[in-house]
């Protein structure tokens, strides 16, 4: 009987985790997507699985892939956008004033509102690097000065029915058989993927998450680029806000409230590296993907909605911690993902992860357990 040295078994085992990890982005989420279809298919498998509901995800994955395309270019320079609610909500809140009040059509609303949405995105960028306002808090601020003049706008209104190209572009159906949001999302992430591979643009784009420094010393106009990555996720914010308009067939000043947290931990949980330098559009759209699951899985389960912010919190912590370690890994140079895990310093994270993924399984106890039975009443 032939035995393979031990060292050429560890060398192979090396080489098998290397060639894994460059895919974490996108198998990370892949692996919780089939953890939650597995658990789903024990505890809810006729309701979880039946067509309607399968459309329904895709449907609320679909508002998010546009953001989540732009997202992914924003954090991989090293920046963040907390004000794509507030862009969604005003630009949605002014075309619906054009089209009720002065008669405008509804495809000229499109194109005026992914206009307003840039044209916030280039605000935003400016403020960032002409301004030098850090990107966490220039953001920030500009989300309560977006959501301010819509709140001023709307007055305390909702706007309410629309022409049916806007109603088309938020659940309608191409062919009878494709959604249409769902075509429009993956439309846009496949030309965030082209924009970030083929393009000077996404070049640079990496560049500059990697090495700003540098970028700037061998020519690259940092400032610039950043400012056409906030311009896009303007843009696509605003994209979100009409697809949004014509799911509901209605806006108000206070819609889309969540917008960021969502979009940011699809980002980063798809792999997108928040140190910068390391994109994955494929990744985020697995992570829409996984988070649209997610949601869906808890009202299927009819856990209360206040246990469901709950349980989703504790999620997205968890899931954009380990990555996070992952990519901080990574940066500092510390090896393979066994290695990573041999550190004492290592270990006591991952104990914390487990507690975390403990009292996720708890909260998903007690919400079962408080859930109200379908047909009965307070």
């Amino acid at each position: 009987m032939t035995t393979v040295p031990t060292s050429q078994t560890s060398a192979h085992q090396r080489g098998l985790i290397a060639r894994i990890e460059p895919f974490m982005g996108v198998l990370g989420p892949l692996v919780m997507i089939f953890m939650i279809a597995a658990f789903m298919g024990v505890f809810e498998p006729a309701r979880y699985f039946r067509l309607s509901n399968m459309n329904q995800i895709l449907l609320d994955a679909a508002l998010y892939m546009p953001m989540a395309m732009a997202m992914t270019f924003v954090i991989t320079q090293r920046g963040i956008d907390l004000s794509i609610g507030s862009v969604a909500a005003l630009s949605a809140i002014i075309v619906a004033f054009l089209m009720k009040q002065y008669g405008f059509p509804a495809w000229v609303c499109v194109f005026i509102a992914l206009g307003l949405g840039g044209v916030m995105g280039l605000i935003n960028g400016l403020v960032i690097t002409r301004l030098k306002v850090p990107d966490l808090i220039g953001t920030l601020a500009m989300d309560l000065v977006y959501r301010g003049f819509a709140l001023v706008l709307a007055k305390g209104l909702v706007l309410a029915r629309f022409p049916d190209l806007i109603t088309e572009i938020g659940r309608g159906q191409m062919f009878g058989i494709l959604p249409t949001p769902v075509v429009i999302g993956l439309i846009t992430m496949v030309g965030g993927y082209f924009l970030l591979r083929n393009t000077y643009f996404g070049r640079y784009t990496i560049a500059i998450g990697s090495n700003p420094e540098a970028s700037e010393m061998t020519g690259v106009s940092v400032d610039r680029h950043k400012v056409y990555a906030y311009t896009l996720m303007g843009a696509m914010a605003a994209l979100a806000g009409m697809m949004l308009l014509g799911k509901l067939n209605a806006v108000q000043a206070t819609s889309a409230p969540y917008f960021n947290l969502h979009v940011i931990a699809a980002v980063v949980v798809g792999g997108t590296s928040l140190f910068g330098g390391r994109p994955s559009i494929v990744g985020s759209l697995a992570g829409v993907l996984l988070l649209s699951m997610m949601i869906n899985a808890l009202v299927t389960l009819r856990i209360e909605f206040f246990w469901q912010s709950v349980a989703s919190g504790v999620v997205i912590i968890l899931s954009v911690a380990a990555y996070a370690w992952l990519q901080k890994k990574d940066r500092d140079g510390g090896g393979s993902i066994g290695a990573a895990l041999a550190n004492p310093d290592n270990k006591k994270i991952l104990i914390l992860a487990l507690i975390f993924a403990g009292i996720l399984a708890v909260l998903f106890a007690i919400g079962a357990g408080l859930a109200t039975p379908p047909g009965a009443s307070g």
